[in-house]
């Protein structure tokens, strides 16, 4: 690292700026091509994403094309978690700072409180809860009278041993998210040939169980008839990608400590399009297979895991399942609320921050989002909606208003300094935001419009690109000085340069 951008980073520091929210020095930034690559595998298997597949097959489209919508929509993932952490990747900074170059110094809060601190934090309980199920038939392995602690009595609508499985799995969580992307990588690289052995080896069975030609044309008992097969296509397709919305806004969290935009790029696409390959095929199988052995319709992983005679495979697949949910909620929820508390809060410490979100996740009794498919379904397009906006200013603001070069400066100013848009706040932006975002909602009130609902996130993220790269293109052709920064008083080193 240069003399000139230690300086800097020093400069920052004395700003008040923590170490987390620095730009990272070159001897930080070692992630790789096979770091980025496995980052994403356990995120794609986890519980919430077979039980949503489940709700894909009574869509009424076929196996062969929910397993090519699936894997289609792989492709836009990678290109919305790859496109924006560019940025991460060449100046080494994390999203809460890099959001403040399109929203401003004050306004990034809010965004960032919504993706970090609203959005995270739910999707952290969600997990966990889903998480708690595997737990518990692991726990009845070996301990079946656990099942009957508390005489069926409840906590805030929890069972007791559910409520202490959950609670036990929230702890794990949380160590993990402590510790932070080292540990992260060495779990996901433990985890990763676990997640082939045990849902191929799942997916092998309900072939054998059920026939590849019936599961191929499984259709299950209660199909929704109403709607074009075509356009139901889509609908598969924003449901999987709002999943990865709130990723996808904050990626940079992880980019920044990439070698090269080539290794985050090239890892993160490989690993998306494998692990969505693998996931089509075997949750398509593992269900559709399951349902016609059994003869009821089966949507739930945990349910065909604990049909298993024997302790062994359930309770070895209990923890691989477990396992992908841990490196879900630590990659795509608990890290990036840790920091965006911290950007909240600038003198609490990452461990801190990671402490009270995980709290508050406790707190907002998330199994009850969980109690219904349409729940889980509406909280998917709501998200969506609301974040799909801010990927799309943030794409905008960092390819075609800046195209490509970020000034530091901007971001790292001094306490009080809000001199790159008035008071600190991008109102254009704001606007754009929630233009868009209303867009993507309307149709939830306004029955000839619900189609624009039903891909939210498509629709937010491509009306607040182009709303906002427009207006602000004229914005500046009739104020040349807008944007610029004042930096007249400022004697400080020149912003690092990309790596």
């Amino acid at each position: 690292m240069s003399k000139q951008n230690k300086a800097l980073i020093e400069e920052y520091r004395s700003r008040g700026y923590k170490d987390d929210m620095l730009p990272k020095p070159s001897e930080k930034r070692t992630w790789n091509t096979f770091n980025y690559f496995t980052l994403w595998q356990g995120s794609v298997h986890n519980i919430p994403s077979y039980i949503a597949v489940g709700g894909f097959l009574t869509l009424g489209l076929s196996s062969f094309g929910l397993i090519t919508a699936i894997i289609l929509s792989s492709l836009v993932i990678a290109a919305a978690m790859v496109l924006n952490g560019f940025a991460g990747s060449k100046y080494g900074i994390p999203f809460a700072m890099l959001l403040r170059g399109s929203y401003g110094v004050k306004g990034a809060l809010l965004p960032g409180t919504l993706r970090g601190g609203i959005a995270s934090i739910m999707w952290f309980g969600i997990m966990n809860t889903a998480g708690t199920g595997a737990m518990l038939i692991l726990i009845s392995k070996f301990w079946p009278s656990f099942l009957n602690i508390g005489g069926g009595d409840t906590i805030l609508g929890l069972g007791i041993p559910a409520m202490i499985a959950f609670l036990i799995f929230w702890a794990v969580n949380m160590v993990i998210a402590f510790y932070g992307g080292d540990v992260l990588n060495k779990f996901t690289a433990i985890l990763n040939p676990l997640i082939w052995l045990v849902f191929g080896g799942l997916a092998i069975w309900a072939v054998y169980q059920a026939g590849i030609s019936n599961i191929l044309t499984y259709a299950p008992e209660q199909v929704q008839t109403d709607g074009g097969s075509f356009f139901k296509f889509f609908i598969v397709m924003n449901s999987l990608v709002a999943v990865w919305a709130c990723p996808a806004v904050g990626n940079c969290d992880f980019t920044q400590y990439a070698k090269s935009n080539k290794a985050q790029a090239k890892g993160q696409t490989l690993g998306f399009v494998v692990a969505y390959t693998l996931f089509a095929m075997t949750s398509v199988m593992i269900l559709a297979g399951a349902s016609i052995h059994y003869g009821v319709d089966t949507w739930n992983v945990l349910d065909i895991v604990n049909n298993f005679d024997g302790w062994f495979v359930p309770t070895f697949a209990s923890i691989v399942i477990l396992m992908t949910t841990i490196s879900t909620n630590a990659t795509a929820n608990i890290i990036p609320a840790g920091y965006q508390v911290v950007a909240l809060f600038p003198k609490l410490t990452y461990r801190k921050g990671v402490m009270i979100a995980g709290v508050v996740s406790v707190i907002i009794c998330p199994w009850k989002l969980m109690e219904s498919q349409d729940s889980l379904f509406m909280f998917l397009n709501l998200i969506g909606a609301m974040l799909g906006p801010v990927l799309g200013v943030m794409l905008a603001h960092y390819f075609v208003i800046l195209k490509g070069n970020v000034n530091l400066e901007t971001l790292y100013t001094k306490p009080g300094q809000y001199n790159y848009f008035k008071n600190g706040y991008n109102t254009l932006a704001f606007g754009v935001t929630i233009v868009a975002a209303v867009a993507a909602i309307i149709g939830e009130f306004i029955t000839v419009l619900k189609p624009l609902s039903q891909v939210s996130w498509f629709t937010g993220v491509l009306l607040a690109f182009c709303l906002y790269a427009y207006l602000t293109k004229r914005k500046i052709a009739r104020d040349p000085s807008y944007m610029q920064i004042d930096d007249t008083d400022d004697e400080s080193p020149e912003p690092i340069t990309a790596k």
